[in-house]
Order: C-alpha cells, then structure tokens, then sequence
C-alpha cells in the first residue's frame, strides 16, 4: 500500500467518524462516553494524517 492510498483510507475513515459523531450528538439519547470515544479516534486519524502528510 502506497502512503497516498493509506492517507486517503484514513480520511474516508475520518469522514465516517464525523458523520458518526454528528449522528450520535443529534440523537435525543446520545451516550456521551461513545461520542467521546469517537472523538478521539477521529483525533487520532488526523493526527495520522498529518504527521503521514509531511
């Protein structure tokens, strides 16, 4: 795998996250320690994707 192909997999991955975490704030129930939780895995794919993109 080239790093371009992993740098775009990590930001499809980033992009699902996001979407995940809107989704989970805009519902009535949300669990707040699941979207914390996704938070920071969408923190450390951009991390990922920064130190990869350098």
């Amino acid at each position: 795998m080239t790093i371009a192909s992993h740098l775009q997999e990590l930001r499809r991955k980033h992009e699902n996250l996001s979407s995940m975490v809107e989704q989970a704030e805009r519902s009535p129930g949300a669990d707040h320690l699941k979207v914390a939780e996704l938070k920071k895995q969408k923190l450390r794919l951009k991390e990922e994707i920064t130190r990869l993109a350098q």
